[in-house]
Order: C-alpha cells, then sequence, then structure tokens
C-alpha cells in the first residue's frame, strides 16, 4: 500500500470473520520469525566490525595471576577510553548486547503465540550453516528493505567489513529513525506502492505461506507495527488474535534480568524481557499489554522511538498517564553481574558495565552516528595493509616478567611467531572461516533448542568463543572471516579425536581435530571425546563453563544471591576423553596457552579429580569406565593434561603414546578461552 503517514492511527481491525483465523496464525508467526531473523541478522555483522578494530586485550580472572603482563589478539572493551579505538569498540559493544536482549525478546513474543523461533533457517543461512545474506553484492536488510531503493544508502554493501564508511552507513541504515526511515523512501514508493508498507490483514495471505513469503516491510519500526496490528485483531466472537494464540507456560528465556548465582540483578530492573508468572493471564489485557510494551523497548532502543507500538496498549487512559517506562541498563546491576580484574587478579572497574552505561542514553542510530564522526579509526586491514608484523612486544605489557612467567604456555616470541606464520600459509583465510562460522552455529544450533526447553544453559562462553574466532581472523589476515562458508557437521558415527594427537582411532598423528568438531563451548559441542579449553565439567554434565568462579558476595550486599546447598566433592570429565555432548569442557582445538582455573572453587584452591574412560566400538561408542582417575589443579596446562588422560586410556588398550606433539600455529596463536 502507499507508504502510511507517521504517527497515524490505523483503525481497529474488529469483526473480522472466524474462517479467517488460520490465515491469521500463519501471518502473525511469519512475522514472529521476520523480527527473530531481523535481529539475528545484526549479530554476526556488528560483531564483525567490532573486531576489526585494531588492539589487544588482556585475560585477568579473580585471584588468577598466571597470565599477568600478558596481552592477546583483539580489542576488548575499555573502563576508562581514551583512543578513538577504545571509544569505538566500546560503543558498538554496547549496541551489540542489545541486539542480543532484542533477540531474546523476538524470541520470548514468538513463544508466547505458540512458535517455535528458528536460529538456523535459510532466510539467513544456507542449508550447511553458511551465512547467504552477507556478501560484497548483498543490498537487502532482511524482510526489510533493499537499499538500492533507498535516496541515501545506494552505495552501501551488506557486507562484513572493517570499521569504515560503508559500515558506519549500513549500520545507521538499519538503526534509523522511523522518520528518516520513510524518507529514504518517500521517491520510490511514489512509483511503486506494492513492495514495502504492506496492508494488515496481508493482501493474498494463505495458511499454507510461510515467513518467506513475506513481503519487504520497509522499516523495522513498521514490521514491529504490522506484528501489533495483528495481534490486536478481533474477532466476531470478541476475542483477539492475542487470546486466540497466546500459550500459558510458553517457555521464556532471561539471559538479562535473570537473579541467580553468578548473576545477582537485574541489568534492565525498570522492564520485563519476557513474560512472567504474573503475565500468564490465558490472553487477557495483562500479557498483550506485556507483548506491546517489548516490541516498544526494541524499537525505542534502536530508533529512539517507542510511540508507535504503544499506541497499540489495550489501557488508553493509563496510557496517557503513564511515564515511559526506562528501557536503559542499571549501573550498579552491571558492575555486580560483570566484574573486571586488573592483571594481578585484584579488582578493578568494570570494563563491560562502564562501556554499556556510557552509552545507554542513546540510541543505537545515535551511538552509530558518533562512531561514524570517529573515522579513520586504525583496524586490523589498515595495519596489514601498513605492512604490520606480529612481534613479542605487541602480546606483552610492563607487568611482564620472563623470569616469573609460567613456563607450561609458549612464551610471547612463540605466539607472535604463530601470528606471522598463519599469515603467510595458504589455506588459512579458509580455515579460520570454517572455524569461525562453525563457532557461530555452535550457538544458533543451541538457541534452535534453548526456546524449546526451560532447563536449556545459555552457552556465555560459546559468544565470546565466536568472538575470539572473529577476532583472530582480523588480527592474523586484516580481513573478515567468510561466514558464507558452510559448516561440515560431524558424523555420528565417527569417535573424532579431541585435540592435536589425540586420535582414539586409527593411526596415530600429530593432526589437529577435524574442522567438524571444531567448537567454543561444551554446550555446543555433540561427539564422545571432545572436549577443550579447561572448563572441565562434572561427570554427571548440569554446569556451566567459566574461567573462574565468582567468589560469593557476602550477605546483605548489593551483589548477593543465597548460594545453593552444600555438594559433595564432583568428579570431572577429562577434556580429551569425556563421554559425550555437555561434558568436558569447551574449545577444539585447544589453546597452548590455556591453562585450569581454581575448578572446584575452593580457597585455597584444591587439585580436583577427572574419571577415564574408553569408547566402544560404532557407532554408539559407548563409554566404559577405565576404573582410573587422575588429578589436576590450578595452574596446570590444559593439553597436558588431556595428553595425560588419552595416555591413560591407549596404555589401558595395549598401545602407549609417548610425547606429545609440538604445538600447531593454530593453537599457539589462539588466546586462551575465557
Amino acid at each position: 500500500m502507499k507508504m502510511p503517514v507517521l504517527g497515524s492511527t490505523q483503525p481497529a481491525i474488529t469483526k473480522r470473520p472466524l474462517d479467517m483465523l488460520d490465515t491469521d496464525k500463519a501471518a502473525v508467526r511469519a512475522i514472529a520469525q521476520a523480527a527473530v531473523s531481523v535481529e539475528l541478522f545484526t549479530i554476526p555483522l556488528y560483531m564483525a566490525t567490532m573486531y576489526s578494530i585494531h588492539g589487544t586485550h588482556q585475560i585477568n580472572s579473580k585471584g588468577i595471576t598466571y597470565y599477568e603482563g600478558r596481552q592477546w589478539p583483539g580489542m576488548g572493551t575499555t573502563a576508562r577510553p581514551e583512543l578513538k579505538e577504545q571509544k569505538a569498540f566500546n560503543i558498538i559493544f554496547s549496541v551489540f548486547i542489545q541486539e542480543m536482549l532484542h533477540l531474546q525478546m523476538a524470541a520470548n513474543l514468538a513463544t508466547a503465540i505458540g512458535t517455535a523461533p528458528c536460529f538456523t533457517g535459510s532466510e539467513l543461512q544456507s542449508q550447511d550453516h553458511g551465512w547467504t545474506c552477507y556478501g560484497k553484492d548483498r543490498t537487502v536488510i532482511p524482510h526489510i528493505v533493499d537499499l538500492q531503493d533507498t535516496a541515501d544508502y545506494r552505495h552501501v554493501r551488506v557486507n562484513l567489513e572493517e570499521l569504515n564508511t560503508n559500515q558506519c552507513d549500513l549500520f545507521l541504515a538499519i538503526e534509523q529513525p522511523e522518520e528518516q526511515a520513510r524518507a529514504q523512501l518517500a521517491e520510490f514508493d511514489k512509483h511503486n506502492h506494492t513492495k514495502y508498507f504492506p496492508e494488515v490483514p496481508l493482501p493474498g495471505w494463505t495458511p499454507g505461506k510461510h515467513v518467506q513469503d513475506l513481503p519487504l516491510f520497509g522499516t523495522i519500526g513498521y514490521m514491529y507495527e504490522c506484528y501489533a496490528r495483528y495481534i490486536s485483531i478481533e474477532y466476531t466472537d470478541g476475542q483477539t488474535l492475542w487470546h486466540k494464540l497466546f500459550v500459558n507456560g510458553s517457555v521464556q528465556q532471561d539471559m538479562f534480568n535473570s537473579q541467580v548465582q553468578g548473576h545477582a540483578r537485574a541489568e534492565f530492573p525498570r522492564f520485563d524481557a519476557c513474560f512472567g508468572p504474573q503475565d500468564q493471564d490465558g490472553g487477557q489485557t495483562g500479557s498483550f499489554n506485556k507483548a506491546i510494551d517489548m516490541m516498544a523497548a526494541i524499537t525505542d532502543q534502536g530508533e529512539g522511538s517507542a510511540t508507535a507500538i504503544q499506541r497499540y496498549r489495550r489501557d488508553a487512559a493509563q496510557r496517557l498517564m503513564a511515564v515511559q517506562p526506562d528501557y536503559r541498563e542499571d549501573l550498579d546491576a552491571l558492575k555486580c553481574d560483570y566484574p573486571s580484574y586488573a592483571n594481578n587478579g585484584k579488582d578493578a572497574e568494570s570494563r563491560d558495565a562502564q562501556a554499556r552505561h556510557d552509552s545507554a542514553r542513546f540510541d543505537h542510530y545515535e551511538r552509530f552516528r558518533q562512531v561514524k564522526a570517529m573515522l579513520p579509526v586504525q583496524t586490523w586491514a589498515g595495519w596489514h595493509a601498513e605492512g604490520g608484523c606480529w612481534s613479542a612486544a605487541m602480546l606483552t605489557n610492563e607487568r611482564y616478567n620472563p623470569a616469573t612467567a609460567p613456563q607450561n604456555i609458549p612464551a610471547p616470541a612463540a605466539v607472535a611467531g604463530a601470528l606471522n606464520r598463519l599469515k603467510d600459509a595458504s589455506g588459512t583465510l579458509e580455515m579460520l572461516s570454517t572455524v569461525a562460522t562453525g563457532a557461530i552455529y555452535g550457538i544458533t544450533s543451541v538457541l534452535d533448542k534453548y526456546w524449546l526447553n526451560q532447563q536449556l544453559d545459555f552457552p556465555y562462553p560459546s559468544m565470546v568463543g565466536a568472538g575470539d574466532r572473529m577476532a583472530i581472523c582480523w588480527a592474523v589476515l586484516g580481513q573478515a572471516p567468510n561466514l558464507a562458508t558452510g559448516v561440515p557437521l560431524a558424523e555420528k558415527s565417527v569417535l573424532y579425536h579431541a585435540c592435536q594427537g589425540m586420535h582414539l582411532e586409527g593411526e596415530a598423528s600429530s593432526t589437529c581435530a577435524a574442522l567438524a568438531v571444531y567448537h567454543t563451548c561444551r554446550g555446543s559441542n555433540g561427539c564422545h571425546a571432545q572436549g577443550g579449553c579447561g572448563f572441565a565439567q562434572a561427570d554427571t554434565g548440569g554446569s556451566s563453563c567459566g574461567h573462574s568462579v565468582k567468589l560469593a558476595a557476602s550477605p546483605g550486599t548489593p551483589c548477593y544471591v543465597p548460594p545453593p546447598p552444600p555438594q559433595p566433592d564432583k568428579v570431572y570429565s577429562a577434556p580429551s576423553d569425556n563421554k559425550c555432548g555437555g561434558f568436558g569442557g569447551c574449545a577444539v582445538p585447544i589453546s597452548a596457552s590455556q591453562l585450569y582455573p581454581n575448578t572446584t572453587g575452593k580457597e585455597p584452591p584444591a587439585p580436583a579429580t577427572m574419571t577415564l574412560y574408553d569408547f566402544g566400538p560404532a557407532p554408539d561408542h559407548r563409554s566404559i569406565p577405565l576404573g582410573q582417575t587422575m588429578r589436576f589443579a590450578l595452574g596446570d596446562n590444559v593439553y597436558d593434561k588431556a595428553w595425560e588422560a588419552y595416555g591413560k586410556v591407549m596404555a589401558a588398550r595395549g598401545t602407549p603414546v609417548g610425547a606429545p606433539p609440538a604445538p600447531t600455529d593454530l593453537r599457539l596463536a589462539l588466546p586462551p578461552s575465557t
């Protein structure tokens, strides 16, 4: 239809025939999935450009000093940024995190109306999970607009690039306020009234249509307005579509406002990011208005305007009197939930909290305008173009002392050498692209299940690991990984080896694990005997990863959450020898610099115990207790312990393995998982 006037209120849809209900259900569920896909589309895009910024970071943990004086490839957040590069990274990081919030809310809205959100679908990805929505010849923001039809963004590529003018313009096109977004299409709309701004109900829609059949909405704000109009439809029996679709007790996940051990405070205490117990009203006014408020939060943070969506609330008198909810993060909560530590393991100002809070008063469009005004900033692409070469000095700071540094991890010069050799090696881009794409698939494949099962954990370390993989590609090559590269999927009947040389089947060799089993978190690995970074998991499963167990806050302090009941000492699963997906470790391949944290959380740190397994024949490779255990402790090298476990299993089979191989350049270059 012709572009509606901004701010106009379209007439309510009432007395809709009930024989149109199936058609309307199909349409609103398609829009629900489109909202998930639009939010998901931004996440690898923003992540790739964020990690293109030149810089290094520290890996610090409470009470741990074994990485003191070390710097690792890739920029991180800064509590008090001074350089343009630090400021730009912080701003993009703040948007990136809020896009995760928007993705959560879009997924919770979908499950509330009986739709299982999909994070691995064909709108954005190929069948082998390469991302098809980005590329030098791509101009479409999925479900929203072809930038070729706009007045000022025709030159923009929807591509993964370093922080440059194109990326800033692309981000501004995505996040622009509704008024400006419509102005961009005003000239096109004069000649073509059918491509954008579809009417509700969607003309020609049928119950058999799906998300791929949706028209382009023109703007993100208008997509959410169509969403709001659909759930507002009232039928001849007096019920709304929301009333008919709302699912009491749907899976509602909340990574931001949950209050649990390790995440004591709600990050957004002034609005809800999911449907809680108070909203289980069978689709009455309370849950309907919560849906509208969640849509308004998304559009307010992104484009700076919630009013168009809030017109659809069903309590007009109250709406006129109410103060708009505050959609900003709470700084004190962020400091509790995301503590930072200095190189010596002592408390430091929270880097993530400060980065997010500093930008909280600005919408995403305003933030990206600030970033564009900083250009040019130093990127890895520019550094490599100028002949940049890694050195030990880039990987250390003033606290580094070679005399006291751990001797069981590679020295800075060895890491620098590996980074330089990887740049010169053939096949590095393809390998690192597969690694990065696989890391992201490790997240999206878990998210497909996460919104089906209330008990699943969000794979937080996978998010960090995916960023590390993205950053290492920029740092090594000066270019983004090609996320269109497909992900080789593991064969269920094959017993893959965990990491370099640790192969339980076939000829012994020093080869690294197959690309099909590279992963960044125990929540996203899928096979026996794979493992990784040393966040050793309980042999019974069920725990999450983390570089160090957060010390509990004292009762009565703002960050205190009552601890769980005392548990007996756990037995852990070895990283090279774990039973199945979800047990025993994180990233494959294992960084040569990966050391064990204080796994037990006891003070003073105490060793923990791993139990060992052999594995039966294909296709099941059933785990068989070996009847042996081994000890591991704070500061032990993870690969060395993995090799020890592997050696014990092979010795029990009558084929001793000898000394471990020298680490590959990839294992030398990869930072420790955090």
